[in-house]
């Protein structure tokens, strides 16, 4: 496998961050994870133009143009041979040294993996999957900004490790209101009397790329859509309810700590937004070549 890094194609054994790297030494830097169907990486500029957005709000300095990462991703691509796969690109605050002060990194460091990816295993988009409620909540905003996809994941992971405990793979996470947020790293969406209802993303959810899409969708499949705060009761007593993601794509979920979703998983919703995500992500994107 070749990696993209710093400006080189290197193998991945050599493929390698100082240990005084802020990204490893303090979670300080941001990434995006990418897409890429039938030789076209779907909804490029959208996820370069979130990474910037993202390095911005933690006043972190790119060197590199949206040009230049757009340019970077396709050659990484390119030089793995894939057809269809997943993109890990990932922005360091570079060295500076042992304490917090950013100040003293003197240059970003960027890394570009392209590989294959596998989330859940298949028979969770045909039969849904269980989720388990976290007991980990999200950070209020005044504390991790939750639009910002910052290398700071360990709320995430804890949530994640709550879940699988919990005989779950995947865990919804509550606000400090107890409103549902988002998964631990996906979007929800739930369906009640033919309306698509999902979290506002002040409520705690990145705003995901895939979540727009889905939006996107739901306009052009005349289902009416709601933003509102929803609670774990509103799942419960949903007709269906699925999850997105740049990784998961569009996932059914059976259960919710242990209470049955609807009457069938997949629901009619649920299989069609994921049949039109399918079929737009096959014949859309930017080409590889």
């Amino acid at each position: 496998m070749k990696i993209w890094l710093d400006g080189e194609l290197v193998d991945e054994t050599q493929a390698k961050i100082s240990v005084f790297d802020h990204g490893l030494l303090y979670g300080d830097g941001v990434f995006e994870g990418l897409r890429f169907y039938n030789r076209r990486v779907f909804r490029l500029e959208e996820h370069i133009d979130r990474l910037f957005a993202s390095a911005k709000a933690i006043l972190l300095k790119m060197s590199w143009s949206r040009e230049d990462v757009c340019r970077h991703v396709l050659e990484t691509i390119r030089a793995n041979d894939l057809d269809d796969g997943y993109v890990r690109l990932v922005v360091t605050r570079g060295t500076g040294g042992l304490g917090l002060n950013p100040h003293l990194c003197e240059k970003p460091s960027m890394f570009i993996i392209a590989s294959t990816i596998t989330l859940y295993p298949e028979e969770c988009y045909r039969e849904g999957m269980a989720v388990a409620t976290c007991a980990t909540r999200r950070p209020a905003p005044g504390a991790l900004m939750p639009q910002v996809k910052s290398l700071n994941y360990l709320n995430n992971v804890m949530a994640k490790v709550e879940a699988i405990q919990a005989g779950a793979m995947e865990g919804v996470m509550l606000n400090e209101q107890g409103y549902v947020a988002e998964c631990t790293g996906d979007n929800l969406f739930l369906i009640r009397d033919g309306v698509l209802c999902t979290p506002p993303v002040s409520d705690g959810a990145l705003d995901g790329i895939t979540r727009r899409v889905i939006l996107e969708l739901a306009d052009q499949l005349d289902v009416p859509v709601r933003e509102a705060s929803l609670t774990r009761y509103d799942i419960f007593t949903a007709d269906e309810c699925f999850l997105t993601g740049s990784a998961a794509e569009v996932i059914p979920v059976a259960s919710l700590d242990g209470r049955e979703i609807g009457n069938a998983c997949p629901g009619p919703f649920s299989e069609r937004f994921l049949a039109a995500f399918r079929e737009l992500t096959q014949t859309s994107g930017t080409p590889i070549d």
